[in-house]
Order: structure tokens, then sequence, then C-alpha cells
């Protein structure tokens, strides 16, 4: 099978992405509250075409279609802005995508993660994929292919009315090839993982493919203090893999193209958001448009929840009842504890000190972005809100 690699700047013309060539087998069309769908000549006429209709909002319970057509073409903008952006509003608000009739969403993601908050945080940023250039709106830029219909639909589960919803969404009417991907994104959260057992940033799914990349947000457990989180390893289980995976990172902050540490950067393909440590908090991103990642029967992705610091810390952790599974200490060698008779024990003589990586309990959160060559796939449906909203975290921790 082929794949169409597209990035925000692709175009589904015969002719490719060049500005200045006319492409006679397309039609623009804008889907916002002046004329939903974008109806051919049908934009703007209540109030005497004097901004009649430029909001919607959606009471607490009740959801608001913001495209519902059908035809053949790709939707290559969402924008949105809205009044409450808080984190409550942000995670109770889901957004999701249908295509071609389907009635399962290929994308059932909470609002604010799926624009890229990670945490549903705002920030200003902009990268490859996503926009928000003051922290006040939510654009995405992502190619979404369909063949017979699209449908995307914003539902407000927060027991509150959301007053004030603008968007655009921007679409082109046109043949499209037989091979384009549909768009999918997954969202899970893990409040507190399981020792030793890696938070899945991608459950299984089955077919052929193409993964965009991953938003991760986390809320690290204070009962490690301010110790680093992030020295789990991203591993990609691809086309049969079982055991072992194809590809394999060393870290957390490197798989975002950093090292020795995170802190706040936006960059177009990887960076990081949210990079707190008064609340222990980090919220970064990494999009595969340069390095594409294909596969070609199934796909899983993990994160390993490993973190590190000083033996001496590790060892007060441990007295303080963390829960914690020594690794690896490095003092000029490796030394390996996990599944080995050598046991972590600092206060033994010629015990080795040095930096110590262990397996840990934090709450993750993470939102999948990817192409699969059918409209819905057999992924878990969206978690309920109290999972989404809970322990948001906005007071210091000591």
């Amino acid at each position: 099978m082929a794949f169409v690699a597209c990035t925000s700047s692709c175009s589904n013309s015969k002719q490719g992405n060049k500005l200045y060539q006319f492409d006679e087998n397309a039609d623009t069309r804008w889907s916002s509250p002046e004329n939903l769908n974008g109806e051919k000549g049908q934009g703007g006429k209540e109030n005497n075409t004097a901004k009649g209709h430029p909001s919607d909002s959606i009471p607490a319970g009740r959801s608001k279609a913001l495209l519902d057509i059908q035809g053949q073409g790709v939707i290559d903008r969402i924008w949105i802005t809205i009044n409450d952006r808080s984190p409550e509003m942000l995670r109770s608000l889901k957004i999701e995508m249908f295509w071609d009739g389907e009635t399962k969403p290929a994308v059932s993601v909470p609002f604010g993660d799926f624009f890229g908050n990670g945490l549903a945080k705002t920030a200003a940023f902009e990268n490859e994929l996503f926009v928000s250039g003051e922290g006040r709106s939510f654009s995405c830029f992502i190619p979404m292919p369909f063949k017979k219909g699209a449908k995307i639909v914003v539902t407000n589960e927060s027991g509150k009315s959301l007053h004030d919803l603008y968007f655009d969404v921007n679409y082109t009417l046109s043949p499209i090839t037989d091979n384009s991907l549909y768009f999918h994104a997954f969202w899970h959260r893990d409040t507190s993982t399981v020792l030793a057992k890696d938070f899945e940033l991608l459950p299984n799914v089955r077919g052929n493919g193409r993964f965009l990349g991953v938003n991760i947000g986390v809320n690290a457990n204070p009962q490690y203090r301010k110790s680093w989180f992030g020295e789990g390893e991203v591993k990609y289980y691809m086309d049969s893999d079982d055991k072992y995976p194809t590809l394999n990172g060393t870290g957390t902050e490197d798989y975002i193209g950093t090292g020795w540490g995170q802190g706040k950067f936006i960059n177009r393909f990887a960076g990081c958001t949210i990079a707190n440590d008064t609340l222990l908090q980090w919220a970064f991103y990494r999009y595969h448009i340069k390095d594409p990642i294909f596969f070609k029967n199934n796909l899983r992705v993990a994160m390993q929840q490993i973190g590190g610091a000083e033996t001496d810390s590790v060892a007060a952790y441990l007295k303080e009842g963390a829960p914690l599974i020594a690794v690896t200490t490095q003092d000029g060698k490796l030394h390996p504890f996990y599944n080995n008779t050598e046991k972590f024990d600092p206060s033994k003589p010629g015990s080795p000190k040095g930096w110590t990586n262990f397996y840990r309990r934090d709450d993750i959160s993470a939102t999948a972005y990817f192409y699969l060559d059918k409209p819905s796939s057999d992924l878990p449906a969206l978690q309920p809100v109290a999972i989404r909203k809970t322990q948001l975290r906005d007071k210091k921790i000591k």
C-alpha cells in the first residue's frame, strides 16, 4: 500500500502544493456559525448581513455540530475560541470526528488536549500541527481526508453552559486518492500508573497507517519530591512485535529532542509548553513529520514510568513509603537492580552511589494522533468526564 504523507502545507490537488497553480476540481468551503457547513452563497444572512450570528452556545449536556456534510475532500484547518478556557471546561468538553457516515468516532478527545494543550492548560505556542497565538484560541492544521462525508461535534459535559463558541472549519471539496488515510486521535489518562508497567500512549491499533505524534501531560507524584520523572524510554511495537519493540528511544526528554532534564521550549516538531517544578507539571509533544512512522499491520506505543535521583534521595523516598523499584545506579559503570540478584541497599558497605533510576507512579495523560486505512478503529471509548477533570492541580506542591 502507498501512503499519503501530508504536512500542514500539503494539498490534495493532483498538481501538488504549488501555491500559484489553479485546481479546477477544488471548491473551497468554510463552516462557521454564520454559514454552517459552508453552503454555497448562504453566508451571513442573519440581521441583514450585519454580524447576526458570529457564535453559538452549548448548554450543559448538549452537543453542537461544527460540520456535518456529504461529499469528498479534505479538512484543512479548524479554528475555535471559547469564553471559558478553564482546565475544568477544557477537559469537560469533548471533540469528536466521524468519517464517511461511521457511528463510532475516529476522534474522541478532551477539547483542550486535542488542540495540543497538555494537562488542559492553555499556552501561547505554534508548532507544525497546532497553533494558539496568544493562548486564547485553538487551531489545528492536520489535513483530514474524507471520501463520503465528515462530521465534527463538540459536546459539553461540564454541568454548566458554554456561552460563547466561535469556530471556522475550513475544507476543500475535491477528488482524493484511494490510498488516502483517515485521521484518528486517542486520549487516555492514568492518575496513578502501575509500578514497572509502561503507560500506553497508544493501545494496540490494527491496520495500515502512519503515526503522527503525541502530546503528553505529567502530574508528577509529590512522594518523590522534586526528583526527575523522565527517564522512561518511548517504545514502538509495530507489525507483530511481541516482547520487544522495533523502535526504542533512550529517555523521555530525549524523545522530544532535548536532554539532561526538560525546560519550556516551543519548536516546530517537538517542544514543552509547561515545565513547572512548583506544581510538578510538564506538558510536551513530539510530531513525526520529517521522520515518518509507518505501520503495516498494527502499532502500540508505550512510555516507561521511570524517574531518577541521587542514591541517598531514592533511599529516603523508600524509607518514607514512596512506591518505587530501583532499576540501575550509575557510578562510572551501570549497576542493574531490577530482575537482578543484586538488591538496592545504599546502606550496605561498598554499594554503588550515584544517579539511580527507579520505577515510579505518576499521573500521566496523552493524546496520540495517527492516520489509519479505515474510518474507525477498535480502540476504547473516551474515559468519563470524572476521570478527565479530577486532580487538575493548581496549587503549590510542598
